[in-house]
Parts: C-alpha cells; structure tokens; sequence
C-alpha cells in the first residue's frame, strides 16, 4: 500500500548524511529533472533582491532570508524527509515514538510531495530548505513541472496499489490519481476543517503505521478513535471517507 502526503513548512536543522546525489531520491532515473528544479531555484534566489526573497521563502525576515539564500542545496547535509519536517501533521505522527516496524513501513511507503524536491519517499534524504507553497520561479511553476515529468513514473509506480490520499488540497497540483484511493476530509461540527485537518492527516497517519492496511476491508477495521465516519461518498476514481471528529 501506499500513502500521499503533504510536507510542511517548518522544518528542523539536523542532518545526519552526506549530499543528495541520483540515488537519493525515488525514481533516480529522473535526477535531472529534480536538478532542474533545484538549479532554477537556486539561480533565482541567488539573484533576487530582498522583496523577492521574502515573497519566496514566505518570511519577512531579512536575516533569515539572507541565510536561506546562502544555503547550498547540492552540497548540504541531508536527513529522511520524514524527518525534516516538523509542521503540525509531523508534530501529530510523533515519527521518533513509533516503533522500528512502524517507521520501516512509513519510511518504504509514503509518498510526500515536496515544494521543491516534488514526489519522494518519507525515506529519500533531503536538506534543510526553505520553499513557500505554490510560490513561482518568476513564470516557472513548479507543480506543473513536475506533474507534467513525473506523473507517467508515479502512475506506474502506485499500479495495484491500495492508496489513500493524505494530501492537502494544493498537492493534487503535483500529481492526479487516476486508480481507485482513499481520500479523507475531515468535519467538526459538520464544517471541513483546515488547519486542525493537518494535525488529523498526521495522527491518521500514525494509525495507518500502526495497522498497515493493505486493502479497504483493512482500513475500515481500524481503530479511528476521536473520530467517526460520516459518510462515505464514492467518487470516479475514489471512495471519500467524511471523518466527524469527536473533540479536539
């Protein structure tokens, strides 16, 4: 089975292994593609003036975004992208408290789909970097780079998978399923949640590491305790599980 999921903002600084070279990521027959990306990005910010920065990063920070700029991506330290982000939906999986199971499945099985980086393993090593979603590398956009160069690659890739869907609504730019998935939306008091819907994709994603589902039978037997479903929708290419939360 296989889970998208988002990245985030915020990431921490550690790192633990060398560069990122062609067999760091998924799909290593498509580094350069990846390196295009990085390299536009890099070009861009090593020119930009300060407003551009700002707009860029998404901070009004000029320190920070003058020590962003200085950031060489190519030859910096690396950790599991799993690891380096730390945003809501990550503080929520607590990755460093599952068990060496769970982290193994969620390290081999889940797909994030990075601003920069596009569609990598939770495993795939990257460096601390700084990318505001949706931002432009003046009329170069990013998403539709790479759903444009990698969709064929992940369509064969997710082929006979069971998939669910955790992403935010914005990653669909990056990638359309077109198999049968899961997706999920998340309701309390009968309004869809936003920022509390990160904090909920991430403790669903902790529940997935723990039972591993590996059909929609299997899913449905977990234990979705603070929340319950709804409804279910079914949709052309997927089945839309409602959750209600319970409390928050």
């Amino acid at each position: 089975m296989k889970v998208l999921f988002s990245p985030s903002e915020a990431k921490v600084h550690e790192c633990v292994n060398k560069s990122i070279n062609q067999d760091t990521f998924l799909f290593s027959e498509l580094y350069l593609q990846r390196l295009e990306v990085i390299n536009k990005f890099s070009s861009y910010i090593y020119n930009a003036n300060m407003s551009e920065l700002q707009d860029i990063f998404g901070t009004k920070d000029a320190q920070e975004c003058l020590r962003l700029k200085n950031i060489d991506l190519l030859n910096s330290c690396t950790i599991a992208a799993i690891q380096r982000y730390s945003g809501v939906a990550y503080e929520h999986l607590d990755f460093a408290s599952l068990s060496n199971d769970e982290k193994d499945f969620l390290l081999g099985n889940v797909i994030i789909f990075s601003n920069l980086f596009g569609p990598i393993l939770a495993k795939d090593q990257i460096p601390y970097y700084k990318l505001k979603q949706g931002a432009k590398i003046r009329n170069f956009k990013i998403e539709h780079y790479y759903k444009q160069n990698f969709s064929k690659d992940l369509d064969a890739f997710l082929k006979d998978e069971f998939i669910i869907d955790l992403r935010a609504g914005f990653y669909e730019k990056f990638y359309t399923l077109k198999q049968e998935h899961i997706c999920i939306k998340f309701l309390k008091n009968g309004k869809v949640l936003s920022h509390y819907a990160k904090a909920y994709r991430g403790l669903l994603l902790r529940k997935i590491a723990k039972y591993q589902p590996q059909s929609l039978e299997a899913f449905q037997k977990m234990d979705f305790k603070g929340l319950h479903v709804k409804e279910i929708l079914a949709h052309k290419h997927n089945l839309e599980f409602v959750f209600e939360i319970d409390a928050i």
